[in-house]
Parts: structure tokens; C-alpha cells; sequence
């Protein structure tokens, strides 16, 4: 008994030295993952194979506790042996950089462990989410409306399609999917696979997604939409839901939203704009364009955390709706969270507009990051990253063995690369079997050797071809030149 109350007179974490164990690591954060991992003379991995990594890590847990000295020793190789997105040239997915004053909102987000669900456990951030959410509203063209940040963009389109199913048949929250009709949702045959998730995760069904059709740069073809709905109708279905993309995953295009904006109220359908990739744009001048008619889709997915910068996870969802549609679809009304009786307005409590009960701050990161460089600053970033993409191209074709699939609309740049074994070889019956194989090995290469990171896929009925991303604010010409310098060291001998 006495050994308990000894045991109860003293926390169980000694905060000094937790406080040095942190102090360390951020030493290790700053040398490993923050100066080295943005220097362009450093590897951006050192990739080992999974039993070698595995045997390095020392990723066995045990029953007693470690040294301070040897938890330090694990991260510092947690750090030397990941990917560094940060590096200028990982081009590989559409997010990477970093902002420092994102960080440090990342950092101060974790540290004070905020669950943003009510404001009596998390004023500061309740107000700041709301005042994110407005001014990224104002962009899209919207002076009233509704939203929320979510755990991802593949989780905005699946709350779009549910809350444009609840507005049609409210009755699906209590009844479930019994007594319902078939219903249809659209989108593009290059929209992001988080649709078709979504249609499965919600029992509407995958077949139930209709593929519309796209033109030869990737954009949803509008009259082809329209007859899908009419044929969908005639055979019985009831179409709710439109998924339009702006900045489509591989190769960046914008469908004609103002076009589809036509076709959707003509049959009173729900638009919903997945602008994860695109969004951005919105804050340029030069660029907003690509986007004309947003402002007439009834909700938008934006994730900032892409072309931004602004760290993951950061992403939202934006509703025109004004009528709490959001709140009514998820709502639970849980009496010991959301009590209606509180000494503060209840409509602050902004949990039961989300299907989670813990909700990370994802809106600080942003709001620091936007309060730092201002709307000027974001828009310079947007505008730089089509600079660098114009540049890339025009050098590109400078190059023999470069062969772009088409002018990029965004800064998704496509292209085949050919060695000089193949070159004038393209009337030949196996060409595009040999082609398939070059971006695999040259990724490969690069891979192991650390050099740069960069993707490659097949589409439709072509063949693998890479997809060079080029948004990050620490990118200069020197790294678009490095990347086709590089591109034609590891191919040329294929």
C-alpha cells in the first residue's frame, strides 16, 4: 500500500528531461530534415530495401523503456532515411516544400493538442477556422456560406456527396438506404479516385458513378455529361450529384465548370468543384480564369497543403449553402459535447458539422502562413510555379528524346522520354512496349541514387510517360535545368 501512495506523489513524466529530449530532436529536425533536406547538394532519400530499413530503424518494441542517448540515435535516422518533400527537387506529388511559418504553426498545433470540436475546449481556433473558411469563400465568390476543414481532400468529396444526397432525400439519415431510388452520381473519366470511393463507402454503389467523357487535354465534355443525365434518367436512375475536377491528378486540367454549371441547373443537380490540386489559383490574377463559373457550384474541396504550401493535412470543404446543412446531415447532438444550455452561443460548437468527434486544428498552419505574406505573397507563389513550368517546356522541347503529351494547362508537365537506341524506331511494332518501360527503370535509378524524385503512369491507352510537378517556392531554374540534365544521364544508355 505504501509502495501506491510513494508511487503517487510524483508525476509520472520528469518534465526537464522531456524538455531536453525535445529540445535534442529539434536540433535534429533543423540539421536533418530542414538544412538538409532543402540543400540541393544533399540526396532527396537514401533508399534502402524494406529488411535493411527495417534492421536500421531498430523498429522492434519492447517491454522496458529505452536511453534518451539511443532514442535520438532512432531519430535521427527516422529523418536521414525518409523522403525529404522538402527538397527542391522532389517533384513527385502534388504536395512538397515548405513554408516556415506553416511550420511553426504545424509545431504549435501539436504541442497545445487541440481537438476542434467545441469552443469551450478550443476558442482561439473555432474563431481563426471560421475566419480561414470566409476568406477562402471570398475567392471562390461567395459572401455568405458554410464549411469545414477536413482530414484530407478524398473526405470533402465524400461529405459533398453526402450532404447533396441529404438535401435530396433527407430522409436517408434516419431510414438509411432503404426505400430509396437508384441514384447516379457523374464525373470525369480523370477525376480523382476518391469518387468512386465515395459512391462505395456511402452505399450508392461504384456502378452507379457514370464516367463522362473528356476532350484530349483531360476536361470534362459537357454535352457528353448532359446526355449521360438524360440517358440515366430515361433508364430509371435519379441523378443527384455532379464531381466536377479543377486540376485533375495526372495531368492537371480544369473542366469547363461554367459550361457544367449549365448542365447541372438545368437538371437541379448538385455541383461539387473537387478543386484539391487547382484551387490556388484562385488567388491569382493571371490565373483565376481556369476556374470561371465556380462561384455557381454549390461546394468546392480546396487543399492548400498542395500548391500552397501550407503543410499536410490542410484541407477544406466550402459550401454556398447558408441554411446549416452541413450540421443537419452529420449531427448526432451528443448531450455531453453539445449541450444547449451553455453559458456561450452553441452555434460555436462546430463539431456536429463533421461525421469525427477528434478533429485536428488544420486551420492555424494555414491562417499563419496567409497573416506572414499576405494574399500577394500566395498569388506570387502561384504565378512563380507557371513561370518555372513555362521555362521547363520551352527548354524541354530544346532537347532531343523530350515528347510532351500536350501543352500543359498547369503545372503538371507530361512527357515521354525516349534514349537515343530508340529514337526514329517509333513505326516499329514493339516501340510502345519498349517506350513503357523507360520512365519504370529511369525512376529506378533515380531512386537509389538519391538524385531527385519525379512520378510516371500509364493513361487510358497511353503508355508510362512521367509527370514532373513544379510548384515549390524554394524552386529555381537551375533545378528545372538539373531535372532534364538528369533525366537524359539516367536514359541515355537504355
Amino acid at each position: 500500500m505504501q509502495v501506491g501512495l510513494r508511487d503517487l506523489s510524483e508525476p509520472l513524466i520528469d518534465h526537464s528531461e522531456g524538455q531536453l529530449f525535445l529540445s535534442e530532436t529539434f536540433k535534429i529536425i533543423v540539421e536533418e530534415v530542414l538544412c538538409k533536406g532543402t540543400d540541393v547538394t544533399q540526396k532527396v532519400c537514401d533508399w534502402k530495401e524494406p529488411e535493411e530499413l527495417a534492421w536500421l530503424l531498430d523498429l522492434e518494441l519492447r517491454a522496458t523503456g529505452e536511453p534518451q542517448h539511443k532514442l535520438l540515435e532512432r531519430v535521427k535516422d527516422v529523418a536521414k532515411y525518409s523522403i525529404k518533400t522538402s527538397h527542391p527537387r522532389f517533384f513527385n506529388q502534388l504536395y512538397g516544400g515548405v513554408d516556415y511559418h506553416s511550420l511553426a504553426g504545424r509545431f504549435l498545433t501539436e504541442a497545445l493538442n487541440t481537438n476542434l470540436f467545441t469552443y469551450e475546449v478550443a476558442p482561439v481556433f473555432v474563431l481563426m477556422e471560421n475566419e480561414v473558411l470566409r476568406g477562402l469563400r471570398q475567392l471562390v465568390g461567395w459572401t455568405e456560406g458554410d464549411g469545414i476543414f477536413c482530414p484530407g481532400g478524398s473526405t470533402s468529396n465524400m461529405f459533398a456527396m453526402n450532404l447533396a444526397r441529404y438535401q435530396l432525400f433527407p430522409e436517408v439519415k434516419s431510414r438509411g438506404l432503404w426505400g430509396l431510388p437508384r441514384l447516379t452520381v457523374f464525373t470525369s473519366s480523370e477525376s480523382h479516385y476518391s469518387v468512386k470511393k465515395g459512391a462505395a463507402y456511402l452505399g450508392i454503389g461504384t456502378d452507379n458513378v457514370i464516367v463522362v467523357k473528356v476532350d484530349d487535354g483531360g476536361r470534362m465534355i459537357p454535352k457528353d455529361l448532359d446526355e449521360k443525365i438524360m440517358l440515366a434518367k430515361s433508364q430509371g436512375t435519379v441523378p443527384f450529384l455532379v464531381s466536377c475536377t479543377a486540376g485533375t491528378t495526372v495531368q492537371g486540367a480544369f473542366d469547363p465548370l461554367d459550361h457544367i454549371a449549365d448542365v447541372c441547373e438545368k437538371h437541379k443537380l448538385w455541383m461539387h468543384v473537387d478543386a484539391a490540386w487547382g484551387g490556388s489559383v484562385l488567388f491569382s490574377k493571371q490565373h483565376r480564369h481556369l476556374m470561371k463559373g465556380v462561384d455557381r457550384a454549390n461546394s468546392v474541396g480546396w487543399n492548400p497543403h498542395k500548391m500552397l504550401v501550407a503543410g499536410l493535412q490542410c484541407s477544406a470543404l466550402l459550401l454556398q449553402d447558408t441554411t446549416n446543412l452541413l450540421r443537419r446531415c452529420h449531427s448526432a447532438s451528443a448531450s455531453y459535447l453539445f449541450q444547449q444550455d451553455k453559458f456561450y452561443d452553441v452555434n460555436l460548437d462546430v463539431g456536429d458539422k463533421s461525421v469525427q468527434c477528434s478533429r485536428k486544428v488544420d486551420c492555424l498552419k494555414l491562417w499563419l502562413m496567409w497573416k506572414a505574406v499576405g494574399s500577394a505573397g500566395l498569388e506570387e507563389r502561384v504565378d512563380k510555379a507557371f513561370i518555372h513550368v513555362r521555362y521547363l517546356v520551352e527548354e524541354m522541347k530544346k532537347r532531343e528524346g523530350f515528347q510532351l503529351l500536350h501543352e500543359p494547362e498547369f503545372v503538371n508537365v507530361c512527357f515521354w522520354f525516349t534514349p537515343p537506341s530508340m529514337r526514329g524506331n517509333e513505326k516499329h511494332a514493339d516501340y510502345q512496349e519498349r517506350l513503357a518501360k523507360v520512365a519504370p527503370v529511369i525512376k529506378e535509378r533515380m531512386m537509389k541514387q538519391g538524385t531527385m524524385m519525379v512520378g510516371y503512369q500509364p493513361l487510358g491507352n497511353k503508355v508510362n510517360f512521367f509527370r514532373v510537378i513544379a510548384f515549390s517556392p524554394l524552386l529555381s531554374k537551375k533545378d528545372m535545368d538539373f531535372f532534364l540534365d538528369e533525366i537524359e544521364r539516367l536514359g541515355n544508355d537504355l
